[in-house]
């Protein structure tokens, strides 16, 4: 094909966030990730009404979620209403380029709401201002409708949409509730005084970050939560049992994902105030291993690597967080020394056993040397994460049972970017176990080195982690096993939306014309009543599935479950109940229940 002048194409905003949603919201989805399209489209919308109470105009939020279609009502001043329909559909217009306007806004680059519009089937905003209002109504962007008037509403914004149903979009799509509270939630933490009102329910906080960490540790904490608060900057963090570090990190109330340089300058501020304190020298793991931290700051002009303002790059924060940080652990170790002593033993413990691992670690590596270069029951892919870039996120390790289950993988997987680990049946239970034991055990050692997790999710070599088991008893308790692994000793793996279920049909209902694959007691029923005269195959196992049928369950229709968890503190809890040794107490829980 002839390359030339023709070819040349010059798109609108519009027709580039239609074409190009990525750039805009990060993924599309169907609803059934935290992270997925609909869900940024809510957020979006939202920030611009937090944006108003940080400047204090309106300390109420309504936001409403009915089957598709969601609004979202503010009390701020209200867009003014002769801009009202540039401010949703031209792109780089808005108030937030104005420091006296917005100071300290999520939305920086006007855009934000105008993606809503562009990909939303339905868009309607209204804004209210000294007793007047203007109304505009949009589909896919384009303009359809206004109407203007009196009115006796106070001031503010309504915005209702129906993200593009279009297959092109978002598909079929629904929202789920504890995806929207969790995000709520933060809101509240971020902005005490503020009240959201989601589907007649409150959320609030008067504390921010104190919290937030009090509802992810609760009574995990081994000592009173730190927590300081100034106008630019709030931290708050404890120690667990657990291992790892965890971090919530927020920059003008935008949750930072994947950090940056304030979170950065949090744990540098935590390690020097700490040192400073006990006047030692001690090494990052030994202070921060088992922490939960939590840290939010404003700024005036972020930088973020993307629209989706994952990561912040600014890196004239850091002196200053260090230094707040240092300072506000120092005076609260001083005016607390129970709480110090308890400090100082969780360090010393952290201190001990990585001496104790470091030993381990030599003998398990040597041992490892003597099997085999390579990890066995690993059939690896040539791209990885970090590595690869676009085709390093896109890669996956499916974690499989025995060589049957991953025999019907092998043949069909795509080698590029689908790798297979094959367990030798039910792995080591570790609940409440110590990290010495990954390298006591052969297998989970091997499992540790394969997805390349022995220094922190920094080295993971996947994309996604993927559990796919058999759907019986047996395949069950495995799945029980592994997660409880990756949540002991692993748990920022589950917390970045790296670990995920493998969904594999349940039945095959099929006759001469036609083969419906079903996931459930009621699509099989669904299937019968559709096919005459079908047989119906009941799959046992992943390797009683062919594997020209296995193609396309990690191809194009993989069905993936992500594991994720509301609060540490839960987390832990459910853990104890189901992998702990109370025994005789989940018996009687089976036995009631069994019906």
């Amino acid at each position: 094909m002839a390359y030339d002048e023709s070819k040349i194409q010059t798109l609108s905003a519009l027709e580039h966030i239609r074409l190009r949603p990525g750039m805009y919201i990060g993924r599309l989805g169907d609803g059934s990730h935290i992270e997925d399209g609909i869900y940024i489209l809510l957020k979006e919308v939202i920030d611009n009404s937090v944006d108003e109470f940080i400047m204090d105009c309106g300390a109420r939020i309504t936001v409403r979620v009915e089957g598709d279609v969601v609004s979202v009502r503010d009390f701020g001043r209200g867009i003014p209403l002769g801009k009202v329909i540039d401010c949703v559909s031209i792109i780089n217009t808005g108030g937030k380029f104005n420091d006296e306007v917005f100071q300290f806004s999520v939305g920086l680059n006007g855009v934000g709401t105008k993606a809503v519009n562009a990909l939303s089937s339905f868009f309607k905003v209204v804004s209210y201002r000294e007793g007047a209002f203007f109304e505009a109504i949009f589909n896919k962007g384009e303009f359809v409708s206004q109407k203007k008037g009196k009115t006796k509403e106070p001031d503010g914004t309504l915005i209702e949409f129906i993200p593009d149903h279009d297959p092109a979009m978002f598909g079929d799509y629904s929202f789920r509730e504890e995806f929207i509270e969790e995000r709520l939630w933060n809101y509240a933490y971020l902005n005490t005084g503020l009240s959201i009102d989601f589907n007649r329910k409150i959320f609030a906080s008067k504390h921010g970050l104190l919290d937030l960490l009090d509802k992810q540790v609760g009574t995990e904490g081994l000592y009173t939560i730190i927590h300081s608060r100034k106008d630019q900057i709030e931290f708050a963090f404890t120690h667990t049992k657990s291992y790892g570090e965890n971090y919530f990190s927020y920059v003008n109330g935008q949750h930072t994902s994947d950090g940056g340089t304030h979170l950065w300058a949090f744990k540098e501020g935590i390690l020097k105030g700490i040192n400073e304190f006990y006047k030692k020298s001690y090494t990052a793991p030994d202070v921060r291993d088992g922490l939960t931290g939590a840290i939010s700051i404003k700024l005036q002009d972020p930088v973020f690597e993307s629209q989706t303002k994952n990561k912040l790059g600014n890196t004239e924060v850091r002196t200053w967080i260090t230094q707040n940080v240092r300072e506000a652990i120092v005076d609260f170790l001083m005016k607390n020394p129970d709480e110090a002593d308890k400090l100082s033993e969780k360090i010393a413990n952290n201190e001990k056993l990585r001496k104790e691992l470091a030993a381990v670690k030599g003998a398990a590596r040597e041992a490892a040397k003597k099997v085999s270069l390579n990890i066995p029951k690993l059939k690896d892919c040539k791209y990885h994460l970090h590595q690869n870039k676009e085709k390093g996120e896109n890669s996956m390790i499916f974690l499989t049972e025995g060589d049957s289950a991953s025999g019907s993988m092998v043949s069909v997987r795509d080698v590029y970017t689908q790798a297979i680990f094959s367990l030798r049946g039910k792995v080591l239970n570790v609940f409440e176990k110590k990290r010495t034991d990954i390298y006591k055990n052969e297998e989970l050692y091997n499992l540790m080195i394969a997805l390349g997790l022995e220094n922190g999710i920094e080295g993971l070599r996947y994309g996604k982690v993927i559990i796919a088991t058999d759907a019986d008893t047996d395949g069950f308790h495995i799945r029980n096993l592994l997660m409880t692994y990756f949540l002991t000793y692993f748990e920022d793996l589950v917390l970045a939306g790296r670990l995920f279920i493998l969904e594999t049909p349940l039945f095959r209902v099929r006759n001469k014309q036609e083969t419906i694959y079903c996931y459930n007691e009621a699509q099989k029923v669904e299937a019968l009543s559709r096919l005459r005269a079908a047989e119906i195959t009941r799959f046992k196992g992943l390797g009683e599935i062919n594997p020209k049928e296995f193609r396309q369950f990690i191809g194009d229709e993989i069905r993936l479950i992500p594991v994720s968890i509301s609060t540490s503190r839960e987390m832990h809890l459910t853990m104890k109940f189901y992998m702990g040794d109370n025994t005789p107490e989940r018996r009687e829980f089976i036995m009631e229940n069994l019906i």
